[in-house]
């Protein structure tokens, strides 16, 4: 087992062991973050419905606890199987890749009913109560359907908070705060406020306890892209994750999470440290055969070291493997040997 597994694993595990030890009685309802109202009088350890929720600015009411939810793209899916809630999600869409443990197997017996954005015939289909989006456009009438159409349906809308666009809902820059935030709200609409409870305080925990690099080290988040580079941007999930594991990123001029930057750019800031993000779609190795062989990336200093670091594409988007995230990249940025400049 890697050193970066390791991490990862040990993070996930200590979450499973809260949740379980996790008792209704003692739990407290944590107050909502600045950008999703909340409207409830929920009592210490439970929601109580109706359950009103301002939603990047929609507005979505809960009559009750969901349980027919369908969710697309694979944070939204790992939020709910990390509250304890995955017995209710009758299908999913969009998936990036397999759930880490202890949820691998219950992801994996999830039904995938569409591999990119469902229709909303699919989604009609498969009669949820609440689909949960991890993105903002995941939810038009050529996609999911439009909110309030689905609304008019009867199935309520829910989108992933970090992802919300327009302000003041969007999260400019992205922090932890937000990230625990929206595990506290997805536990107050699925009825997994102790839960939610017990994750944001392992999390605090496993945050507290990461040791960011000290080298004053600049790098590259390659997402995806051949002629254009797509990299991580100043405000999203990349930016939070490589600032915490003690990074300089080179892409933080990009006023959003992810953005195009040219080789050029790229070749002029020379990164120490390259992560590399990886999917199904567009591994890890094929894009270090793609910078050992351009012309001007094979010059890059971190390409000639394999200065390279790997994350998984489901960790790349906010939710409950942001913290794990940022400490398998210390943890991997740490075992590299970088020449000073």
């Amino acid at each position: 087992m890697t050193r970066s597994t390791s991490v990862l694993a040990a993070t996930l595990a200590t979450a499973a062991l809260m949740l379980a030890a996790c008792s209704q009685s003692d739990a407290q309802v944590p107050a909502p973050g600045p950008t999703t109202a909340i409207t409830s009088s929920a009592a210490p350890g439970a929601t109580t419905y109706p359950l009103t929720i301002d939603n990047c600015g929609t507005e979505v009411t809960f009559a009750r606890r969901p349980e027919r939810i369908l969710t697309i793209k694979s944070a939204t899916t790992e939020m709910l199987l990390a509250l304890g809630a995955g017995g209710a999600i009758i299908g999913t869409a969009y998936p990036d890749g397999p759930a880490p443990e202890p949820w691998t197997a219950q992801a994996a017996a999830i039904p995938v009913l569409a591999e990119k954005v469902p229709s909303h015939e699919v989604v009609l289909e498969a009669e949820p109560d609440l689909v949960y989006a991890g993105w903002e456009s995941n939810f038009s009438a050529e996609g999911a359907g439009d909110r309030a159409d689905l609304e008019k349906l009867g199935v309520r809308t829910l989108v992933a908070p970090s992802a919300c666009k327009a302000a003041p809902y969007a999260p400019k820059p992205l922090t932890f705060e937000a990230v625990f935030d929206e595990i506290t709200l997805v536990g107050s609409v699925v009825d997994r406020v102790p839960e939610a409870a017990a994750l944001v305080a392992e999390q605090r925990s496993a945050l507290d306890s990461i040791e960011p690099d000290d080298r004053d080290l600049s790098a590259l988040w390659f997402s995806s892209g051949s002629d254009t580079p797509y990299v991580g941007g100043g405000t999203g999930a990349p930016q939070l994750v490589m600032t915490t594991a003690g990074l300089t990123n080179i892409g933080s001029a990009i006023d959003d999470a992810w953005g195009p930057m040219s080789w050029e750019a790229v070749a002029e800031a020379d990164p120490d440290v390259i992560v590399l993000v990886d999917s199904p779609w567009n591994s890890a190795e094929k894009k270090k055969a793609l910078l050992a062989s351009g012309a001007v990336t094979r010059e890059l200093r971190a390409v000639q070291n394999a200065s390279y670091v790997v994350v998984p594409f489901p960790a790349t988007e906010a939710g409950v493997r942001t913290v794990a995230a940022a400490a398998q990249l210390a943890a991997d940025v740490g075992n590299l040997e970088i020449d000073p400049r």
